[in-house]
């Protein structure tokens, strides 16, 4: 199948997650992970109505940027503090902010661009080692220190990894956990508090993400096919 096809495959599939919650499919927002993928295949994207990637690493939303001006990137993997100063200019949303030590960098280099940066705060609801993200219960502490001492970052939301899973009821619990906290946080009362994203899901588990309340589902090999590593 065609990257359009895919496009319209996954569009279907979140409808029917939707509309299986008794939610409206248009208040989910389709994020295409375009790690490692060419700028060819993301224009193919663009052709088929789908203008907004998420990026897992700082080198190729900066060589990726000038390429597709029409573009909206989203920063999702891991970012580096020595890397922000690259992507801060470039991104709508940083989704994988992860610690206090980072989100003092992304103020830093907010304040010396002149502007506001959006992002979501990473949760690790299952604890595991081998992913980054907050604890659930180390959350509430790090929005309240983001707001206090960032004020050029804006809090849009949450965002979280489930566990690898063929049993889609076994992660069921960690996505609610996550809504549950994202519906408690954001009912924190400040200026810069604006939870609006629930960043859950990717190509094994979105419909199930949808269905416990995320509204941006991340789907890279759904869209785009197998993942192609270069050789080492």
């Amino acid at each position: 199948m065609s990257i359009a096809e895919n496009i319209e495959k996954v569009r279907r599939e979140i409808a029917a997650a939707a509309e299986k919650a008794g939610r409206d499919p248009a208040e989910i927002r389709l994020l295409a992970v375009s790690k490692t993928r060419s700028v060819e295949e993301m224009r193919e994207a663009m052709a088929a109505g789908l203008c907004v990637f998420g990026e897992n690493h700082v080198q190729e939303i900066r060589e990726k940027y000038p390429l597709l001006p029409d573009a909206s990137f989203h920063m999702i993997g891991h970012l580096q503090t020595n890397k922000v100063k690259y992507i801060v200019d470039k991104v709508e949303l940083i989704h994988s902010v992860d610690s206090l030590h980072l989100a003092e960098e992304i103020q830093r280099q907010a304040e010396k661009a002149e502007r506001e940066v959006k992002i979501l705060l990473q949760v690790n609801a299952a604890g595991e080692a081998s992913k980054f993200g907050l604890a659930a219960g180390e959350t509430e502490d790090m929005l309240l220190r983001v707001l206090r001492d960032c004020p050029r970052i804006r809090v849009c939301g949450l965002m979280h990894i489930a566990p690898a899973s063929e049993d889609m009821e076994a992660i069921r619990p960690y996505f609610r956990q996550v809504k549950e906290l994202y519906q408690t946080l954001g009912r924190t009362e400040h200026p810069r508090c604006q939870f609006q994203w629930l960043s859950m899901g990717m190509s094994g588990d979105f419909p199930l993400a949808i269905e416990e309340g995320a509204n941006i589902v991340r789907i890279g090999s759904a869209i785009f096919g197998p993942r192609q590593y270069a050789a080492q």
